[in-house]
Order: C-alpha cells, then structure tokens, then sequence
C-alpha cells in the first residue's frame, strides 16, 4: 500500500507540473485558447521604455504578428523592411537574445496603411511550431521544430483582400486548424473578378501538413477571426468559427457542422477581424469596416452541439470595437476599441456599465487580462492598465514612444509587448 500510494502521488505530482508548465505557456494567438487570460499574478503596473524591462530585442523588420511563449523561447514574424523576405525569429525568453531566424521569399505589396506583410501570429505545442506566411500573394503554412529545422511546408494558395493575409492558425489534439475566408471578388465595390475557392477551413495533420479534413464555407469578406475550441465537461468539444456570414460550430475532429447562427445587418455585410469570445453559454461576435460600422452581436447557443438552438440576445452598433478582442471576467464584457473608448457591459443583457474615452489612442492590438487588470497597448505606443471591475480606475499609463499594433502575450511572469521596432519582456 505505502508503494501504491507513493507511486500515485508522483503520478499526482506529475500531472500538476505538467498542469503548470502548460499554463506558464502562450501558445497562439491571445494565449490558451483564445481568451486573452492570463493566470500571471505578478506582472508590474508601471513599466516602460526603461521601467521594469527585463531586456529588448532588435526586431529586423515591421509586422503586426504577436508574439507567443513556450518555456523558454519566443516566436514572432516579422517582413523586412524592404517587403523583400518574411522572417520567422526565435529569443530566448529569459535574456533576449536570437536564438535563430529562418527566411522566405517575399513581394512588397499595395494594401492598407493600417496592414502589414507579416501579420499571423504562430502557434505552438513545444514540440514544433506553426506559421503562416504571406509572401505577397500565397500564404505558406510551415512548420518548424524548436532548433529552427524545417519539418514541413505546404502552399494553401492565393489570398485575396485589400488588407492582406492575417489569419493565424490553432492546434487541436493532432490537427493544426487553418481559416481562410478571403474577399469573393476581387473588385469587392463592383462584385466582378470571382475569386476561386474563397472561403475553407482546413484541419492538417500536424506532423505531415496533410489534409485530414476540409470544409467549403460562403465567402462575402476577407475575415480574420481566430477559431476557438468550446470544452466542457461531459459534452463533445464544438470548433467555433467566425466570419462575415455568421457563427458556425463543427465537430473538430472531423469537420462536419453542428449548427450555424447567420448575422443580420442593416447595410452590407460587415468583417470580422476579433475573435468571438464566449461567456456561460453565449457568445460574443464583432464586426465592422472601414466606414465606421460596427455591429457586436450576442449569441446565446441555448444548448451545445446538434442540439444547439442558437438566438440573438442583444446587439450594440456603436460602442464595440472593430479590430480588438474582448475580454470576460465574472459577468461582464470588457474592451477597448480603434476609437480609444473603452468599456465595460452586463454580457447576457448589453447593459452599458461604464464607457470612458482614453485621450489621444486608437487601440488595434487586442487587450490581454492579467490578475484582474486589463493591459491594452496604443497605436501611439502607450500600454493602459485599467482596472476590470464594474467602476473604472485607469491604474496606469506607460509610454514606449513608439508605435504598437500588435497584441502583447503573457508567461512565467512576463509581459511580452511588440512595437515598431522592438521586442520588449517586462517583469519585476
């Protein structure tokens, strides 16, 4: 008996290790699964250029790409500056420095100032990682191992959209999971030049980048909406994916659709760009385009799978953001949005608990929920920390003085935050 129950509690042991060494990690984009939390409990309020930086990084070139974690590496893309090369950069996460860098072949290309050639954001399951570049014109899924080898790379084909390609990949069990939902034409004003294919979702085995499944879907929009996988105990996982014709829910491990909710707009159809983000049972999708429309829509699924039944709660089509994600915490939705407001809502009613405006920013990389604070980073190069409560206290305002686009991540006890030209870790 005392051997059994030694051997148990190194078992027990070993599966709390694995349990926290997991959670140390920042494997996609927004972190585990998509949220934006972060179980860090001791990352500073005040920090900046000099402040509590652990150690910067020259970043060669530009790029919208976040940066993700795993133990101790860092992975981050960036486009030379020349548009020449798409880069793929390994640090160390503890001093900073590049551990390696792997290059591919690229085209500098005429798209929206507020985009760039090297936007997806990498995912990882710390044995290789996953990147999609966009070399001007296809994206080229690749895989690399943790010493920089090449395992695999596989051409999805042409994207298609004025703001160019963005959507980044996630990883479920053996399955890396890819959306491509580009513009159905390629004059999107007049609807002429049809565009072949253009809208998939596509699961590879992550070993081979083989097709294990795909699945056509409608296309209207370039959209960039990361799927997320809903667990819970007791009920088969649901893949949920977003774009500008609606919510969809499918089977992860074989494609096929549980249910779809379609959105209703009062103009034409809208682009997702944030992630939806679910809260007890329903989910929260926004949309918008460069005319200044927006419209947040609440779902409830009323139910999980094939049984799901799924309504529209309650809809907002002014205050919410275009291009950041939400965030969840308790019974309330929090944001900050590309106008600088930001904002915090009742999630299963939509009534406005507080919306404050933050003077001179416009947000487009998505906030990130640390032990109770909401850490958002401007375009203007200042990060926010605001407290995520039903009052709003502004804590913090840290300036970097240069601009920053992209979303910050979080591991072992480290604030990652991307700007124009640097990579900076900051912690106590």
């Amino acid at each position: 008996m005392p051997f059994r129950l030694t051997c148990l509690s190194v078992v027990l042991l070993s599966f709390a290790f694995v349990a926290a060494a997991r959670a140390d990690n920042w494997e996609r984009f927004r972190g585990p699964n998509g949220n934006g939390v972060s179980d860090d409990k001791n990352i500073p309020i005040k920090f900046g250029a000099t402040e509590n930086v652990r150690w910067k990084a020259k970043i060669p070139g530009d790029g919208h790409s976040s940066p993700i974690v795993w133990g101790d590496r860092v992975f981050l893309q960036a486009s030379s500056a020349d548009a020449s090369e798409r880069h793929f950069l390994c640090f160390d996460a503890k001093t900073g420095k590049e551990l390696w860098k792997r290059s591919i072949p690229g085209a500098k290309v005429k798209f929206r100032k507020d985009s760039s050639h090297a936007s997806a954001t990498p995912t990882t399951d710390g044995e290789a990682v996953y990147i999609p570049f966009w070399n001007g014109k296809d994206i080229i899924l690749t895989a690399y191992n943790f010493n920089g080898d090449k395992l695999w790379d596989r051409n999805m084909g042409e994207f298609v959209s004025q703001h160019g390609a963005a959507a980044s990949p996630i990883l479920y069990k053996n399955l890396l999971i890819f959306s491509m939902d580009k513009d159905a034409f390629r004059d999107t004003m007049k609807l002429t030049g049809p565009v072949t294919n253009p809208a998939k979702l596509y699961a590879l085995d992550k070993k081979t980048g083989n097709t294990v499944w795909e699945m056509k879907r409608d296309a209207v929009r370039a959209c960039y909406s990361v799927p997320f996988v809903l667990e819970k105990p007791g009920t088969a996982p649901e893949l949920v994916v977003t774009s500008s014709t609606g919510i969809t829910s499918y089977e992860p491990l074989t494609g096929k659709p549980n249910w779809e909710w379609k959105w209703t707009f009062n103009k034409g159809p809208l682009r997702t760009i944030a992630g939806t983000t679910h809260i007890d049972g329903v989910l929260l999708a926004c949309s918008g385009d460069g005319s200044g429309e927006r419209l947040m829509q609440a779902v409830a699924m009323n139910g999980l799978g094939k049984d799901a039944r799924p309504e529209r709660l309650w809809a907002n089509a002014k205050e919410f953001p275009y291009v950041t994600c939400l965030l969840t915490r308790g019974e309330h939705v929090y944001f900050v949005n590309d106008l600088g407001r930001a904002g915090c809502y009742h999630a299963k009613t939509g009534a406005k608990v507080w919306f404050e405006t933050i003077p001179d920013a416009k947000f487009y990389g998505s906030p990130v929920l640390i032990d109770g604070k909401i850490y958002a980073a401007s375009e203007q190069g200042d990060v926010y920390v605001i407290a995520a409560e039903p009052k709003y206290q502004l804590l913090a305002r840290n300036s970097f003085g240069e601009l920053i686009e992209s979303t910050p991540a979080v591991s072992n006890g480290t604030l990652y935050i991307r700007t124009a030209t640097h990579l900076y870790a900051i912690g106590k």
